[in-house]
């Protein structure tokens, strides 16, 4: 059975792209040896408040046991209690190149607005590699925005194999076929993001019902009345078809032949994320109510992690050269 990794960041609130990209997903393949992190290192990379880091770290966690993972039939686990991540990540950052790095988009655009750029945002996808790169990992569940990552992880195994000999798995992209990246529903060219301040535009996870009916009701559609599947075209009614799609495990072309008016749409859209999202609302409020437990819960997973990252370590770090404690 293929071993699945893969890993959430704790920076904003948990919104419907990462439940239709990721976090559903990976419920159903929990069955199929499957790890899933809070990656809170990768959060630094941005000017994050640290109370906002450590309390989001902990409400990410209780979003993904809301959902519906089981951490008795997968490992659930925080990112920073497993030292092997940084010990790894440094290994493999000796042997990709800066002109690689360099070559990220995230990286790139971030360069070109001029923003403050730190250096773990140039090297980050290297900790990336190595969060995959620890547990054997052969397929990971990703968003769209990741194929460029996956493929530089792929490539940083096949490298360090071929100079050190076969030390790591290299892993597979799964992405999914429809809602890989849920768009924005007040500008559909943009990904909706938990890091980007548009509240009428990003529906939260945890939304009241009212709230998500009015957001979805305000989503940006386009003047010609049809309703139709076509990405480039229509791209707010497209993101809307592909939203009620996920939801129901549809085709959105299918799912637009039913529809004659945007109404009509944007209401089915709305009442399927409220009877969806309701229950795991309910959940995580009740998980919020015993933080004691869900931190128990965590530490069991990232003893259960570290026993799988420390072998896969050891073997890295005597491959590269380094003298055995």
């Amino acid at each position: 059975m293929a071993r699945i990794f893969s890993g959430i960041k704790p920076s904003g609130q948990l919104q419907v792209g990462n439940y239709l990209g990721a976090m559903r997903n990976w419920v159903r393949e929990q069955n199929r040896d499957a790890l899933y992190c809070v990656v809170d290192l990768h959060a630094l990379t941005e000017d994050a408040d640290p109370a906002e880091v450590r309390h989001g770290s902990l409400e990410v966690a209780v979003g993904l046991l809301a959902v519906g993972l089981d951490p008795e039939v997968c490992t659930i686990f925080v990112q920073s209690h497993v030292p092997e991540h940084t010990r790894l990540s440094w290994l493999l950052e000796c042997v990709v190149t800066y002109g690689e790095l360099s070559r990220m988009t995230q990286f790139k655009d971030k360069s070109k607005r001029g923003d403050v750029v730190r250096g773990g945002l140039l090297t980050y996808p290297v900790l990336m590699a190595a969060d995959i790169f620890l547990y054997d990992t052969e397929v990971v569940p990703v968003g769209d925005d990741q194929r460029q990552h996956m493929e530089l992880a792929r490539l940083l195994a096949e490298r360090f194999n071929n100079r050190f000999g076969e030390t790591f798995v290299v892993p597979e992209a799964m992405v999914p076929t429809y809602a890989a990246r849920v768009m924005d529903l007040q500008d559909p060219t943009r990904k909706m993001s938990k890091s980007v301040l548009s509240p009428q535009g990003t529906v939260d996870m945890f939304d009241d019902a009212d709230v998500i009916a009015r957001k979805v009701r305000r989503a940006v559609t386009d003047t010609d009345g049809e309703v139709r599947w076509d990405r480039d075209a229509k791209p707010g009614v497209a993101n809307l078809l592909e939203i009620l799609a996920a939801l129901g495990d549809e085709d959105p072309k299918s799912v637009a032949a039913r529809y004659e008016t945007y109404g009509q749409l944007k209401d089915d859209v709305a009442t399927a994320l409220i009877e969806t999202l309701t229950p795991i609302k309910a959940r995580r409020d009740e998980l919020l109510a015993d933080p004691a437990t869900v931190r128990t819960l965590l530490a069991r997973g990232a003893e259960r992690a570290r026993e799988m990252a420390s072998v896969t370590y050891a073997r890295a770090a005597s491959a590269i050269g380094l003298l055995e404690p």
